[in-house]
Formats: structure tokens, C-alpha cells, sequence
């Protein structure tokens, strides 16, 4: 029986090798669409950290979560969740099992790349008398991308008397619109060009279009365009120039996300690198009973630039959490060192143009699955956490088991590049620890791309996650 060998040796070909959409039914399409339609207004409303922590807490608590605060006694099985300096924040549901056995832990990041305003941002073009905002650019982008493209303003502002203000202009259609203009083609021959292609727009170059008309008053100065806009700033939102010294600005891509595709299959919009893992291990965390294992999804910010700063994986955030669970120190350090962890965040997906920076059979395809990436790092795995054969293997069993589709992949060629993840600072505590998420296209981009079975597969892989009940 020939056709009957061929189709038991097929059977033991590895599956990642198959479209995730050739592997689901009419039913489970129909759940796949609703649920990337929920995360598309997730991404939507999350252009910055601040909004993605309130937009994550808003859906904790109308899940059952509390502030860990106002809990008298802790038990099992509830649902608990602290916010530190409203840019990140820690879900837990208690589990069965004491702390120190470990816990489950999944940990993404909500920055993303984007454009910052300097603390001095507000000058006038001298020639132009056109008012711009000077920038300096967050995390890694190709700045050229961020050019001739409307952006809105999203930021915090603490003026001169300690008041509170929070800044959102350009997503409502009747706001202004702000842009970092380009140069025409008909005029770039010698000054643009011939530039290499990280400098066709330079860092000082990023000069944010925000006026144009100057001031009426009879006044002696020469910024009086620049007057203007401090002079409707402060009618506006009695700002003065000095509160821009205490202020984070920042400059998003304008916009709603949207489907992509004639199909539909996909998602595009700003931000999805790592607000995608951030939805769907908040999604995962809050469908939780009473785990075996108590769990944690950690949403942390300045990932983008190396998990610096107080509100990174690199504080103390995490052990701050654990220390109000009543635990003492040894335990705490006991508790980290036998956890297992994901580290939620993203793979690059193989660009149709540019397959060539890729090894294909160790390349993430969207549209197959969610992403196990057993190490990241570059230039011979340097500064990469490296999970081991166990780990991967238990991982690998429990999606298996609960027919999660995945795929396994490396981030480029061995000499392209590659990148860096939250993961290698859970690995100082000794857990177990790998990366794992859906692939993008455009990644770093103002409109990353995403496949709507990657996302809910990478929802699947989080609760299978939490749900297990051996661990390793």
C-alpha cells in the first residue's frame, strides 16, 4: 500500500511546516476574526505606555481584578494587580500551590518605538518662519519611515505649579494633525540622494511641523510664529515654554489600526511590537480560575532601549510585587529561582522582498503559528538568554497537547544582525526562561503587520501556559 506509507511518513513530517490556517475549521475562523477585532481596538487605544497600562487595567478590573492595596487576605484564586509609575504593571492570580515551588510567569513590554520631543522642543525657522518641534527618537527605527506621515501627540506635562496634564492631539478628526516634512524628488539630486540609507533623514533633521501663523500683537520679537503657539498653548492649556522641561512628549503614527488584505487576515497598526503580546497574555491571565501554580502577566516599559530605567524588567519591579504577597526573602529568591517564564514578545516574520536575510528553515512565516524562539542575541549569541533542551522540550509538550500551532525560529542569518528581549533578565534569577510570540512584518515600523491566527495562537500558547499542571 504505497499511497498508505506515504501518508503515515507524512504524518511525521513537522507540522510548523503548514499553513495554521489549512489546520482550522470554519468555527474556529469565526472566534480567530472576533478576537483580533477585540485586540485591533486594544492596539487602537494603546499608542503610548500610560494608555496601554490604563486600557490593561480597565480590562483587568472588569475581569475581577483588584488592587493589591486594598486586599486584606490574600487566597487562592484571586485575582490582583499593582501599577508602578502608570508606564507598567503586574496581574497575578493566586495558585494552589506555595510560592516557594515557583510560578508561572509571562512578561511583555508596552514601549514602542516611537518619536520623543526634546525638553527645549519649540523653536522658529528663521527663513521659513515656520514653528517645529525638535525631537530625539526612541528605540530602534529606520527614521526615514517616519516622514511625510501624519502623527499625533500623545504626552504628560507637569506645569510650573506641580498641576497634572495629559496631552492627546490628532486622533479625533476635527484635531490638527502633526508631520516631519521631506524633501521633493525634483530637488534631492545633491543633498539627499546619495546619502546611505540610515541618513536620509538625520536625527537633527526630525523637525516636527506644529505652526504657521504669527502672533497679531504688536510685539518686538523676531519668533513671532513660535510666539504664537506658546500664546495658544497657553490659552489652550495654560502651559508656559518652561513646562516642557518636565514633560514626556511623544510622537505616534496617527490612526486607527485596521485589517489588511482582500481576506481580511491581517492586522495592521503602530505599536503591535510588543502591545501584541501584551493583549494576548492579558486576554490569557484573565480567563484564569485557580491555577495550580500562581501566575503573573508583567507589562514593563523601556524595552526599546535596553530595559533601562524604574519602570523596566531591569528594576526592582518584580520583586516589589512578590514582597507584598507576604513572603520572606528566602523565599522570594526561592520562589524566582524554580518559576518558568515566557518572555512574550515578537519574531521577525519573513519580508516577501527581502527573504534573503533570512535561513529559511529557521525563519518565522506569519500565518503559521506562534513563535518559540529559543535564543535572540546576535554575533554569536551574545547578550542572549538560551533556554535549554528541557525547557524547550516541556514547552513544546504542553502546546503540543493542547493543539497550539507554532513554529520555531531564529531572528535573521547567523551574521544579519538580531536583537535582544526581557528575557536574559528573568534568566538572572535563575528560572527557566524562553521567548515566545507571534512573527511581524515591517517590525519597528509606524504599520507593523500581524496575521490574525498568529495573534490568537499566541493567545492559545499563554493560557496553555498558565493552565499547565506539571511543570519542570
Amino acid at each position: 500500500m504505497p499511497g498508505k506509507e506515504k501518508s503515515e511518513l507524512a504524518k511525521k513530517l513537522f507540522y510548523q511546516k503548514y499553513c495554521a490556517w489549512e489546520r482550522i475549521g470554519m468555527k474556529e475562523k469565526e472566534e480567530i476574526f472576533k478576537f483580533a477585532e477585540e485586540y485591533r481596538n486594544f492596539l487602537t487605544n494603546s499608542k503610548t505606555e500610560r494608555e496601554a497600562v490604563k486600557e490593561i487595567i480597565k480590562f483587568a478590573e472588569s475581569n475581577g481584578f483588584r488592587r493589591i492595596e486594598k486586599i486584606k487576605q490574600l487566597k487562592e484564586g484571586m485575582k490582583v494587580y499593582v501599577v508602578h509609575k502608570e508606564k507598567s504593571a503586574i496581574l497575578c492570580v493566586l495558585g494552589k500551590e506555595p510560592l516557594q515551588n515557583g510560578i508561572q510567569i509571562i512578561a511583555s513590554h508596552i514601549d514602542a518605538p516611537r518619536i520623543d520631543l526634546k525638553q527645549n522642543p519649540l523653536s522658529e525657522d528663521e527663513d521659513t518662519k515656520l514653528a517645529l518641534l525638535r525631537t530625539h527618537y526612541y528605540g530602534g527605527i529606520k527614521k526615514y519611515q517616519w516622514v511625510s506621515t501624519p502623527l499625533a501627540l500623545y504626552g504628560r506635562i507637569i506645569t510650573k505649579d506641580g498641576k497634572i496634564l495629559d496631552l492627546k492631539i490628532g486622533e479625533k478628526p476635527d484635531e490638527p494633525v502633526f508631520t516631519i516634512t521631506d524633501l521633493l524628488p525634483h530637488l534631492w539630486q545633491k543633498e539627499q540622494k546619495e546619502r546611505k540609507t540610515s541618513e536620509v533623514i538625520k536625527g537633527e533633521e526630525m523637525l516636527i511641523l506644529c505652526g504657521s501663523i504669527p502672533i497679531k500683537e504688536e510685539v518686538e520679537v523676531k519668533e513671532k510664529v513660535k510666539l504664537a503657539i506658546l500664546d495658544c498653548l497657553n490659552k489652550q492649556y495654560g502651559l508656559v515654554e518652561e513646562d516642557f522641561v518636565s514633560s514626556e512628549i511623544e510622537a505616534v503614527p496617527q490612526g486607527e489600526a485596521r485589517e489588511v488584505g482582500f481576506d481580511k487576515s491581517m492586522i495592521g497598526g503602530y505599536g503591535q511590537d510588543d502591545r501584541i503580546c501584551a493583549y494576548t497574555s492579558l486576554r490569557a491571565i484573565a480567563e484564569m480560575k485557580i491555577p495550580q501554580r500562581t501566575a503573573l502577566a508583567i507589562f514593563v516599559d523601556k524595552e526599546e532601549i535596553g530595559s533601562e530605567g524604574n519602570t523596566a524588567m531591569r528594576s526592582k519591579f518584580l520583586e516589589e510585587f512578590l514582597s507584598n504577597l507576604e513572603i520572606s526573602e528566602a523565599v522570594l529568591r526561592r520562589c524566582l529561582f524554580k518559576s518558568n517564564a515566557i518572555s512574550a514578545d515578537v519574531n521577525a516574520g519573513v519580508e516577501p522582498n527581502f527573504k534573503q536575510v533570512h535561513e529559511l528553515t529557521n525563519a518565522a512565516k506569519i500565518g503559521y503559528g506562534v513563535v518559540i524562539t529559543k535564543f535572540t542575541g546576535m554575533a554569536g549569541k551574545a547578550m542572549s538568554s538560551d533556554a535549554n533542551a528541557e525547557y524547550v522540550g516541556w514547552i513544546r509538550r504542553i502546546f503540543n497537547s493542547c493543539n497550539v500551532c507554532w513554529q520555531i525560529a531564529e531572528i535573521g542569518k547567523v551574521d544579519e544582525g538580531g536583537g535582544g528581549t526581557v528575557a536574559k533578565y528573568l534568566a538572572r534569577y535563575g528560572m527557566n526562561v524562553i521567548d515566545c510570540g507571534p512573527p511581524l512584518l515591517s517590525m519597528h515600523s509606524p504599520f507593523e503587520v500581524s496575521s490574525k491566527v498568529d495573534i490568537f495562537s499566541s493567545y492559545q500558547a499563554y493560557k496553555t501556559f498558565y493552565e499547565a499542571k506539571k511543570f519542570l
